[in-house]
């Protein structure tokens, strides 16, 4: 089992550049890639989409490249203020007897003469590529390891979780064998007041409605279902690979479950029981809206 949260980050040097990706993944109702590339790379979004495609199956997931260029500074001679130097230099030099010849690196000492060339960008080469692409692919191995480490964690959770809904499942099956007793009590309450409101009901009325409270205190087939749903959400954790969305949905029809559960009770201990079924099975859900 895989969760789809994770995050993983790689990162080298090929000169005259350092690069870094940063891959970060959380869940999503499919699979969404975001790249953000720096120019030059763009070329490569094709292929690392269909690299990630094959490996994850689920969630929105940003990767992001970076890109730094190590170049040293450079210096080159402004020509205006080397030109004005070189004559002011060359004629005080003629207006003194015996004056040194004017040296080069004095006249480049001089403030303003040199200036920070602006440095060409790099070209990106193939080699600039491969060696991205193959950082990539390492990043897209740790971030597989990250989801699936927290898969298991998940499953340790939801296992956890389908065994407190299993033992409420079992207590809710107890209380409820005393649910037929407490609802024909009821029943015979709701015919006295109907036929002190309706002396002269039919029979056929009467019938229906003793037919339909008997429907409503019924809720055999409420624990039936939800103890299958159980033995499914089971067999999906064994499956363990792209069961989060079949698991979602499971999950939605054990809360379908206990909501009738809850609707049906005619006591307050099997209630009680539904609403904690309601709890854990919320907290089962919120679990499985991570799992890929």
């Amino acid at each position: 089992m895989a969760s789809m949260t994770g995050f993983a980050r790689t990162d080298g040097v090929t000169d005259p550049i350092s690069w870094a990706w940063e891959l970060r993944s959380v869940n999503g109702r499919g699979l969404e890639l975001r790249f953000r590339l720096p120019g030059g790379f763009d070329a490569l979004e094709p292929a690392l989409k269909t690299e990630a495609a094959q490996r994850l199956k689920r969630g929105n997931v940003t990767l992001n490249l970076t890109i730094r260029r190590e170049e040293q500074p450079k210096l080159a001679p402004d020509p205006m203020a080397l030109e004005q130097v070189l004559a002011l230099a060359t004629s005080l030099a003629a207006r003194i007897p015996g004056a040194p010849p004017i040296r080069a690196e004095a006249l480049l000492a001089l403030p303003g003469v040199l200036r920070a060339a602006t440095a060409e960008a790099a070209e990106t080469t193939p080699s600039h590529l491969d060696a991205v692409r193959a950082g990539f692919v390492q990043a897209l191995d740790s971030l597989t390891v990250a989801r699936r480490e927290e898969g298991g964690r998940l499953e340790s959770i939801a296992t956890t979780l389908l065994d407190e809904i299993a033992a409420l499942h079992v207590q809710a099956t107890a209380e409820a064998a005393d649910q037929p007793q407490a609802q024909r009590a009821r029943m015979m309450e709701n015919l006295q007041a109907l036929l002190a409101s309706a002396p002269a009901l039919p029979e056929e009325r009467i019938a229906q409605e003793v037919a339909l409270l008997a429907a409503r205190s019924d809720v055999r087939e409420e624990l039936d279902r939800l103890h299958s749903h159980i033995a499914a959400a089971r067999a999906l954790l064994a499956e363990g690979a792209q069961v989060g969305r079949r698991l979602d949905f499971l999950v939605q029809e054990f809360n379908r479950e206990a909501n009738t559960l809850c609707s049906k009770s005619a006591s307050i201990e099997l209630t009680a029981t539904g609403l904690k079924l309601k709890a854990t099975i919320e907290q089962l859900r919120e679990q499985v809206q991570n799992v890929e």
